[in-house]
């Protein structure tokens, strides 16, 4: 048998194996096929296919008659929005976040705000009232086509500004136009009151509050301003108080936790797992954030393998090899994450010839951020000390060309993200590009190893897990 099949052209792939299979990622495609050993060693740039066994040839040519292995690559980075960008800045908008104040009565060691990040300070600021009601208003007038609307309150500690969040709501609620508006706030909990809790009952908001494990690891970063003590006992018994006082209230609220790899793993699962105020909770668990940090934060190996370890027990539990013990609340959304990123990947025949890849939101249609002065961000993780991330004001509106910019910020890398294999997974933003004056690719391209090996210990997690029969769908 002889089958000449043209591999002049390099496909458009990247090649990773398991302990037991070897695949092939097709990025025209978006699939995941399985290959033999010889395919996988074999060098599709430099190899002649006569040197392959009759067996290889015909699975090439197998995967050719299924459009498989094209070389088709993107032409130009330009994201599917930019030309409806002005559309939607003006009728879609459909969430804001108020930076009611920049100040907070906490001084976390790891806080974006604290010093050791090049973002602002702490500053006894707040969000006047007129600012407010004209941002809301903002939000009302560029919602046309978007009937459920989200409104944030943001610090610093946005309950410093409790009665300037009642007056938001109130307002709010008032002249929404037959609109639906949600409520959330991100709090450190110190504050949570009873009037507050009948205020946000009444208007069913969601509360989000930051608790980083027992008492030892949570006071070891989130100290009072004046006193330098630990935060958690005063929010213990704020919790306790409200879960004692309104249990269906209590239920929904999440809890957010920053991972500190200084810590003992083990001490943070075991108190989230088996503590009565948090283990039937909602929480979400995420690293200390370094974007924008001025100096790397200390790692602790042993954090991370304990982590490691509590993901692979979970496989184990969710393949039904192991019958015992439960799933860390820690890493309860690593499997969804493979699910979402991996499983649910949508198929296509080849790339376009413009698109761009998937980090940028939109900027100001879904996380509009309005900081106490009234101006306009992306979102709250960018640093307001940043003339690039400013996409508008509340006087002026937003200002297009640089909301184009960051949603096309691929652009900065174009030759780089058009060949690399992991496009169509990159969650690389603006930020990640950010150097304050300006997009900095040098800077964007530093994230894109970290980027890949994500995407590649994604990619063999989910392939493992279909090789033991992992049912995606249930």
């Amino acid at each position: 048998m002889e089958q000449n099949i043209n591999i002049k052209q390099i496909p458009y792939i990247h090649k990773f194996k398991t302990p037991y299979n070897y695949y092939i990622y097709d990025v025209n495609t978006n699939s995941i096929i399985k290959i033999n050993k010889e395919l996988y060693e074999f060098d599709f740039e430099k190899h002649d296919e006569k040197f392959l066994s009759d067996n290889s040839k015909q699975l090439l040519h197998d995967f050719k008659e299924l459009n498989l292995l094209s070389a088709n690559k993107i032409s130009a980075i330009e994201h599917p929005e930019s030309e409806f960008l002005h559309s939607m800045l003006d009728r879609k908008v459909n969430a804001i976040t108020l930076q009611v104040t920049q100040q907070c009565n906490l001084r976390c060691s790891y806080c974006v705000y604290s010093g050791n990040y090049n973002t602002r300070s702490h500053q006894n600021l707040k969000m006047d009232i007129d600012i407010a009601k004209r941002s809301i208003d903002f939000l009302i007038a560029h919602s046309i086509d978007s009937p459920l609307l989200s409104i944030g309150f943001y610090g610093g500690e946005p309950l410093l500004e409790f009665e300037l969040i009642k007056e938001c709501m109130i307002y709010a609620s008032s002249c929404s136009r037959g609109k639906e508006i949600s409520y959330n706030i991100t709090t450190n909990g110190t504050l949570l009151t009873k009037e507050i809790i009948d205020f946000f009952i009444q208007y069913d908001v969601n509360i989000t509050v930051s608790l980083d494990g027992d008492k030892d690891s949570h006071d070891k970063n989130r100290i009072f301003s004046k006193s330098g003590k630990g935060s958690f006992d005063v929010i213990k018994r704020n919790l306790i108080y409200i879960k004692n006082t309104y249990p269906d209230f209590y239920e929904k609220i999440t809890f957010n936790i920053v991972l500190d790899p200084t810590n003992d793993f083990e001490v943070i699962d075991d108190f989230f797992n088996k503590d009565e105020m948090v283990k039937d909770s909602i929480i979400n668990a995420d690293f200390i954030n370094e974007n924008y940090a001025i100096k790397k934060f200390q790692r602790n190996e042993k954090f991370f393998i304990m982590r490691n370890y509590e993901i692979f027990k979970m496989y184990l539990i969710k393949l039904n090899i192991l019958d015992k013990g439960s799933i860390s609340n820690l890493i309860s959304d690593e499997l969804e994450i493979i699910k979402n990123s991996i499983a649910n990947r949508y198929m296509e025949e080849k790339l376009p010839e413009k698109c761009h890849h998937g980090g940028p939101c939109i900027p100001g249609v879904q996380k509009l951020f309005v900081n106490v002065k009234g101006d306009f961000y992306p979102c709250e993780r960018v640093s307001e000390k940043s003339e690039v991330m400013k996409i508008g004001n509340i006087k002026d509106g937003f200002y297009i060309n640089k909301a184009r910019k960051i949603l096309n910020v691929g652009k900065i890398t174009e030759k780089t993200c058009r060949n690399c294999w992991a496009f169509r997974f990159c969650g690389l933003c603006c930020a990640y590009a950010d150097n304050i004056n300006d997009l900095s690719a040098s800077i964007k391209l530093k994230n894109c190893d970290s980027v890949k090996r994500f995407v590649e210990k994604n990619l063999k997690c989910y392939a493992m897990l279909k090789e033991f029969n992992y049912d995606f769908e249930n």
